[in-house]
């Protein structure tokens, strides 16, 4: 078999589009006549257990997982080819095959956080010992690593002085196209069973019609996703008002889960957001879609200068903060009945569906970290655990940040829940749709049910403590206490 052949990696870039990977290995395959094998390995150690416990994937992330894979298959078989599936550690899974298919290459996007890093080093070296050349990419962010105005190590710490420098002399590269067709692989070639939810002891999660979104995992619906949004709901004109709402499917572009897995490149977000100005309009909407892309490569790039300082108790700032792990108080924060009722929704929502918008995440990690003081990397490994779109860079980094701790930190940034309820659920719309025990309160009273007298409860159908629990902390004075221990840190 030829030793020429390629094999063609894939993780977190689950698309034929913008894909650098697939795009050279085809272009090199004309040239040398080289057969390409697409694989993806589910490595059993993302289904483990995180270090407090919890699935290190739950349900929720594995079937929107399972079918982003099987949709690349697709994808591949539409190009003439297919998709090698493996279950096992990818530095085992991928030498073994290479020799047997008379693999050259192998190549790969790069990943950031410390885990993925490891396996990477692990792969190159069980390669380099059979010989086989391995080729890494870069493709996960909007801006090209070494298209950065400054070498990695000199990022600034604020995200501001960041974006200045890099808008300053912004260079966004072209996606690539899609091949136009690729070598079918050997009728005698193995591909391998998709699996399911059951191989990997996980259930399958119960349909929820309160869901804002039934999110589908693929290139495909990423597609479908950010035509609707952009051509045909007109939704994009809208984007910097709306994005902070927490209930309505276009209030925001959900484009997340699916860039979480690279089923839909940042750069083909850019050039329709560019088509798009140049075809309607652009306005201030249109520029902020872009703004949150940015955000969105600052927190990659930060664990790329940073490491594994991303995920230790102390963060970025190495501030020793006594965090509390206070597991009582924590699994009412989970399942949403700390009795404040934006956090209690937006908890609710997570647990329904796996998904809560970036405005509930802000509330309700602030809550946890500066209410409660709760160790935020309990929070973070819950998120990790459920959310759809997790990736560990954006989730690492966010977390670091609302606790405090991050390099663009605020210092102690409280999150007023009364007044984040006021301003972005005014109606109290959201919470009534989560928190069904709440639906028959005024719009004056959904926010502060603890302010309820017994006449009104009576009135309402909602006992306190017995229909929706009293607040487990005073607001004020909890985040008041807090306070006092992160500025004695300082």
């Amino acid at each position: 078999m030829n030793n020429q052949n390629i094999l063609v990696w894939f993780r977190n870039d689950l698309r034929s589009h913008d894909c650098e990977t697939l795009y050279r290995a085809s272009q090199a395959s004309r040239q040398t006549d080289a057969q390409i094998f697409p694989i993806y390995c589910f490595d059993p150690r993302h289904f483990g257990k995180t270090a407090f416990g919890f699935a290190k994937t739950g349900a929720f992330r594995a079937k929107f997982l399972i079918e982003s894979v099987a949709n690349l298959r697709e994808q591949l078989r539409s190009l003439n080819s297919d998709l090698i599936v493996r279950i096992g550690k990818p530095e085992a899974i991928l030498p073994e095959l290479a020799q047997q298919l008379g693999i050259g290459s192998v190549y790969y996007h790069e990943e950031i956080a410390t885990e993925e890093k490891t396996v990477e080093k692990l792969l190159c070296l069980a390669l380099k010992d059979k010989n086989i050349v391995s080729k890494s990419f870069w493709g996960n962010t909007l801006l090209h690593l070494d298209d950065l105005p400054f070498v990695i190590a000199k990022l600034p710490e604020l995200f501001t002085h960041f974006r200045k420098q890099v808008e300053s002399e912004l260079t966004i590269r072209k996606a690539f196209p899609v091949p136009d067709r690729l070598n079918p692989l050997p009728k005698n070639l193995d591909i391998g069973e998709m699996p399911n939810l059951a191989t990997f002891g996980l259930i399958d999660p119960e349909p929820c019609d309160r869901a804002v979104l039934q999110f589908k995992g693929g290139e495909t619906e990423a597609l479908k996703r950010l035509e609707h949004y952009f051509w045909q709901s007109d939704r994009l004109q809208v984007y910097k008002q709306t994005r902070n709402g927490m209930l309505n499917v276009d209030d925001s572009s959900k484009f997340s889960p699916w860039l979480a897995l690279g089923c839909i490149s940042p750069r083909y977000i850019y050039a329709q957001v560019k088509q798009y100005e140049s075809d309607r309009l652009a306005n201030y909407s249109t520029y902020w879609l872009i703004f949150e892309l940015l955000w969105r490569d600052y927190f990659h790039f930060v664990a790329a200068k940073h490491g594994d300082r991303l995920f230790y108790r102390a963060g970025l700032r190495n501030m020793d903060i006594p965090w509390k792990q206070d597991w009582i108080r924590f699994e009412l924060w989970q399942t949403g009945k700390t009795g404040f009722p934006l956090v209690d929704a937006n908890m609710r929502e997570l647990a329904a569906t796996g998904f809560m918008s970036n405005r509930g995440r802000q509330n309700v990690a602030s809550f946890l970290t500066k209410n409660l003081g709760i160790d935020w990397r309990m929070g973070a490994e819950w998120f990790e655990s459920l959310l759809i779109d997790y990736d560990p860079c954006s989730n690492w980094g966010n977390w670091n940040y609302t606790a405090g701790i991050g390099n663009d930190a605020r210092g102690f940034r409280f999150f007023n829940i009364n007044k984040q309820s006021q301003d972005y659920d005014s109606t109290g719309e959201y919470v009534k749709h989560w928190l069904p025990e709440l639906s028959a309160l005024p719009t004056n009273k959904v926010h502060q049910p603890w302010k309820l007298l017994p006449i009104e409860q009576k009135r309402f159908n909602v006992r306190l403590g017995v229909d929706y629990p009293n607040p487990i902390v005073d607001l004020f004075a909890s985040a008041k206490a807090n306070e006092e221990i992160y500025n004695a840190i300082l």
